[in-house]
């Protein structure tokens, strides 16, 4: 990690050195995973009127009819019935309450930045029912709920849900693809509604309704229960909006780190042998409390597994809105032409979009 900058015409400098994410190493109890299963601070505000659709893509303005009809179609109140809770807003049925026919969930079929997390969000919001009986995070935290409870306690705990939310459903895993299966399969008998977004299966590098003919399949005797929407459109992060801007030299970063209060600095290279030992479930409590994100030195990415972590941190700085100021190459060169044509293609080009909205959002640092 660089070191501390001589005072200079910079701006004022912190009477503390900056954090260092290569410094945690955090612990996250069960009870928290469960307690942190609500919608990022990044979409604490946003509702179905906040979405802005693209007047040239339809199918945007469609998916929030959809999901606004939805989300009015889980008023019904759970009750008690065989020592479980059902949804009940559907029928009633004899002992405890029956999962509803047609189709119990909906899966958001897109690009990346087309707003699909915006919507699932909204979806969260819109859904008339307390915050502790619906639940939304991503597939890496559901799986790591699964790990920390085990599996019979998740089915329990989310069982008396009305709605669970999962945002980028990963398809790479098959373990963890067929455990988390064998769980939507148990809530949704249990009544619980669903919600996803995915990503393509490794190999595929469309971005057609085929994506949602493979979630479907992967997810087994699920099919019956999701309505796939599929969602048209360019990344809004970068529509209309100037191009990103350049790297910062080295001593730019490293001062504003120490100008500003809560930013952390890291050297690239070390951040990411840093990744390799904590789990990426672990990487939003890595960024707790952090104001900002200082980078020196950003290199290509030399791996796939290092790439992968890299993309679950890019997610978690963009969910809880911490800009990333760095030096050395531009976000859009972090990873070979390779692996941009490879089967994580969507992934790593999620993680530009959100490195770059980030980039953006730090130049106010370098004063």
């Amino acid at each position: 990690m660089s070191t501390s900058p001589a005072a200079s015409g910079f701006g004022p400098i912190a009477d503390t050195a900056p954090l260092s994410l290569c410094d945690r190493e955090p612990h996250v109890p069960a009870d928290r995973l469960v307690a942190e299963m609500v919608p990022p601070p990044r979409f604490d505000s946003v509702r179905f009127d906040t979405y802005l659709p693209d007047p040239n893509q339809p199918s945007q303005t469609e998916a929030v009819q959809v999901l606004a009809g939805f989300a009015a179609g889980l008023s019904g109140a759970h009750a008690v019935g065989g020592g479980k809770r059902g949804f009940l807003g559907f029928g009633k049925a004899r002992g405890r309450a029956k999962a509803p026919a047609g189709p119990r969930g909906v899966y958001l079929d897109g690009g990346y930045g087309v707003g699909k997390t915006h919507l699932l969000a909204s979806l969260w919001h819109a859904t008339p029912a307390e915050p502790s009986l619906k639940a939304f995070g991503t597939f890496v935290e559901l799986t790591n709920l699964v790990g920390a409870l085990g599996f019979q306690k998740t089915v329990q705990t989310l069982s008396g849900h009305r709605l669970l939310c999962i945002d980028e459903f990963e398809l790479d895993d098959p373990g963890d693809t067929v455990l988390v299966s064998t769980l939507l399969g148990k809530l949704v008998d249990a009544g619980v509604a669903l919600a996803a977004t995915s990503n393509t299966l490794p190999g595929k590098l469309g971005e057609g309704r085929f994506a949602a003919v493979d979630f479907l399949r992967e997810i087994q005797g699920l099919a019956a229960h999701f309505r796939p929407l599929r969602i048209d459109g360019e990344d809004y992060r970068h529509r209309g909006l100037p191009e990103a801007p350049a790297p910062f030299a080295d001593e730019e970063v490293t001062k504003a780190a120490y100008a500003t209060e809560g930013a952390s600095l890291d050297d690239f290279p070390s951040l990411l042998d840093h990744l390799a030992r904590v789990h990426p479930s672990r990487y939003g409590a890595l960024t707790d409390g952090l104001k900002a994100v200082c980078l020196t030195d950003v290199q290509p990415v030399p791996d796939q597994s290092t790439a992968l972590r890299l993309v679950v941190l890019a997610d978690r700085l963009y969910d809880r809105e911490v800009p990333v100021l760095a030096s050395g190459l531009p976000f859009d060169r972090l990873f070979s032409e390779e692996m941009l044509n490879g089967g994580y293609r969507k992934k790593y080009f999620r993680a530009i979009s959100r490195l770059t909205a980030l980039a953006r959002d730090a130049k106010g640092l370098v004063a």
